[in-house]
């Protein structure tokens, strides 16, 4: 997530207060219903918002903090740049995904998904960043570095898409506000650790999915809420793997 500091700035108690009125003078009705469509950043001012149709998906590195137990900071720099622009990588190659953010030892990307086959391929998205951490492992074990463990966390819902801080800050942070965002990021708080898969993925986006993708998952009970997980790789990649990681 971009969050620049461009120029030194002077903080005014008078012009903080007269900011906290303009935003929150704002009118609600400056806030559309744009559906299944994410509208572009230069449609987005710092009194309106949009509500929109996505699917979010969280990757992050389980027990991250037990890593600088072993390794020095120039290490686990190294480990966590290779792990941050290769999930930025994958993202980045599907059109569908419309925003990515970093945060710590997370990658988390917002997909347009106003099909049923966009949510599948939301899916294969996850496979390709499982099939990935299977190919780094292999490096860092070769660098005799400790692997990574990952959970990865997927929901389908609806999300309110805002610019976040003020005019003339210098920073054009977007910020998503919803429960599709935060049980996504919560699935993947869960997935991969203990009895638990990879991937953890909502009720929602399971009953969007075709057969073939359904038959990977198993479903389980968190509390009154039903979840399916599975350990889905992409073929070629593991392909590759078996061809050059030996």
């Amino acid at each position: 997530m971009e969050s620049k500091k461009e120029s030194s700035y002077t903080y005014k108690v008078e012009d903080s207060a007269s900011r906290m009125d303009d935003i929150l003078d704002a009118d609600d009705n400056d806030y559309q219903d744009n559906e299944n469509s994410i509208p572009a950043r230069n449609k987005l001012t710092y009194k309106n918002g949009y509500y929109v149709n996505v699917t979010a998906l969280f990757i992050d590195i389980v027990d991250s903090s037990k890593l600088t137990d072993g390794h020095k900071r120039p290490t686990l720099a190294k480990m966590y740049r290779a792990f941050l622009s290769e999930c930025v990588a994958i993202m980045n190659s599907w059109e569908m995904c419309k925003e990515i953010n970093i945060n710590g030892d997370c990658v988390w990307g917002v997909f347009e998904t106003p099909k049923k086959s966009d949510v599948d391929n939301v899916i294969s998205v996850a496979a390709q960043l499982n099939s990935m951490i299977k190919i780094l492992n292999y490096k860092l074990k070769k660098k005799k570095y400790d692997i990574l463990s990952v959970g990865i966390g997927i929901d389908d819902g609806r999300a309110l898409m805002v610019k976040a801080v003020y005019s003339g800050s210098g920073i054009n942070d977007v910020i998503w506000m919803g429960d599709v965002v935060n049980t996504a990021c919560h699935l993947a708080n869960k997935a991969g650790r203990g009895i638990r898969n990879k991937i953890v993925v909502t009720e929602q986006i399971y009953n969007n999915l075709n057969d073939s993708h359904k038959k990977l998952l198993s479903e389980f009970v968190d509390g009154e809420t039903t979840l399916y997980e599975g350990d889905i790789i992409r073929k070629n990649m593991d392909k590759w793997y078996n061809e050059n990681c030996k």
